[in-house]
This record gives C-alpha cells, sequence and structure tokens, in this order.
C-alpha cells in the first residue's frame, strides 16, 4: 500500500491507483489523470475533516475518529484490502500536507489488516 500526491506523475509501479478524497482534486479534469477508482464515501465525513485542517497537533485524535467512521464502511475497506492483496496499490490524495492526511491514516488501517 502506497501513497501518493494526485499533482504528482504517476509511477510504473504504482499499480491500482485509488483516489481516497470526498471533493475532486481542484485544477484536475477527470480525462487528464490515470486513476483506476475513485473511493470518495472512504473519505473522512466533512465534519472531521473540517475540524481536523492538516493541524498535526490533532493527528492521534483525527485518526481515532477516523477509524470509528471507518467501522461503519467496512464494505469499502475491504474493497482496499482485496486490491491490496493482489498487487500494489497507490492511494491518492490531493492535500500539500504529505505526513498527516487521510490517505496516510488509511493507509496505516490497511497495513494492520493485510
Amino acid at each position: 500500500v502506497k501513497t501518493r500526491r494526485i499533482y504528482n506523475k504517476p509511477e510504473a509501479d504504482d499499480g491500482f491507483r485509488i483516489l481516497v478524497d470526498r471533493i475532486w482534486p481542484r485544477g484536475i479534469k477527470k480525462n487528464d489523470i490515470k486513476i483506476d477508482l475513485w473511493q470518495k464515501d472512504i473519505a473522512p465525513s466533512s465534519l472531521l475533516r473540517k475540524w481536523f485542517n492538516h493541524d498535526q497537533r490533532k493527528w492521534d485524535k483525527f485518526k481515532r475518529n477516523y477509524y470509528e467512521e471507518l467501522k461503519h464502511k467496512q464494505e469499502l475497506v475491504k474493497i482496499l484490502l482485496e486490491k491490496a492483496e493482489k498487487g500494489t496499490i497507490t492511494l491518492l490524495y490531493s492535500s500539500k500536507e504529505e505526513k498527516y492526511n487521510n490517505a496516510i491514516a488509511l493507509k496505516e488501517i490497511l497495513q494492520s489488516k493485510l
């Protein structure tokens, strides 16, 4: 399971590319980017995303709350796990913040279940 900012050029070893943001990235046309799946419903709720606002001090609490939300989205998590068991998946995100974002949190939980 890898993560990559959607604005970065795709790499040959990305495998199955999944956008995990609720909102389509600004400035990108759907035909101009290589994604295999847009899994917007696996993203954190708008309320949680706005509260967190990529604030490093809120990271641990954000992850706990996000994981709690994911408990109600097990079918979506299962899809990602099945893809990861077959090969590399890359979780795509649009945030400028590369260490504290929902794709990183999602990667951690997926890897703990693989």
